[in-house]
């Protein structure tokens, strides 16, 4: 990596870290900067999923009493996170690169879909919210394995996701839901950043650059939470989005 390449990285990283604490969706910047890097597609998204998980650590934290009231449920949904999120790291890795860059810049648009709903389903599932049951439908079960191959194949937009499959079969409370979201995002992209390292799809060193930053812009994020409206990032980012997929639709 020259400076150029490390600046940019670092940059976006930090900004990704930031988006994700306000808003959610810095994959939608961070995935972008490693494949203007010269990063092969398939290779910039396993490369993203380990440099962001970090975040999904120090998230889990702030969620930590919410999770330990729901062990039962958290237990179980477990399952299919994990094997979901294997199964989506295994499918990435077995595409080629010429597929994955055709499709990549549909599932961008799907992200940023996902992220222009956010608000309309945190309201929906903050309305049909009670109290945690500790019993997961099979419904949820398979919902939440799908939702996971999904993550573990490219991520961007799988929390929504998870929300909106809560809202439907176990009307959690917000506060709950989102720590199940959060519980099961770092499960997901935990297990994938693992088989994406064991099999060499990783550039570690921008990973590591990029964890490290991306921390950073999460802890900074958190601070500028209390002051700036998520609409405000979450239409920034949106836009972003849009561009890149157009951009990369355009350069294919």
């Amino acid at each position: 990596m020259d400076l150029t390449h490390i600046a940019v990285l670092a940059a976006a990283a930090f900004a990704a870290g930031v988006i994700n604490a306000i808003a959610g969706g810095g994959s939608l910047v961070s995935f972008p900067a490693l494949v203007w890097a010269g990063l092969p597609s398939v290779i910039a998204n396993a490369t993203n999923t380990v440099a962001v998980w970090p975040g999904t650590v120090s998230a889990l934290w702030a969620y930590r009493r919410e999770v330990g009231a729901q062990k039962k449920t958290a237990s179980v949904l477990a399952v299919p996170a994990l094997a979901g999120g294997l199964a989506g790291s295994v499918i990435l890795l077995a595409t080629s690169q010429r597929v994955f860059d055709a499709i990549v810049p549909w599932l961008i648009l799907f992200a940023c879909a996902m992220l222009a709903l956010q608000t309309r389903v945190a309201a929906w599932v903050a309305a049909r919210g009670g109290a945690p049951t500790g019993r997961v439908p099979v419904g949820m079960w398979v919902a939440q394995l799908l939702i996971a191959v999904y993550g573990g194949y490219f991520g961007a937009g799988q929390g929504i996701l998870t929300l909106a499959a809560l809202g439907v079969f176990m009307p959690f409370n917000l506060q709950a839901a989102n720590a199940l979201k959060v519980l099961t995002a770092l499960l997901v992209n935990g297990i994938a950043a693992l088989w994406f390292l064991m099999s060499g799809a990783v550039r570690v060193p921008e990973a590591a650059l990029m964890a490290v930053a991306s921390l950073a812009g999460g802890w900074v994020g958190a601070s500028v939470a209390r002051r700036l409206p998520p609409v405000v990032m979450r239409a920034a980012v949106i836009t972003y989005g849009v561009g890149v997929a157009l951009w990369m639709l355009r350069r294919a």
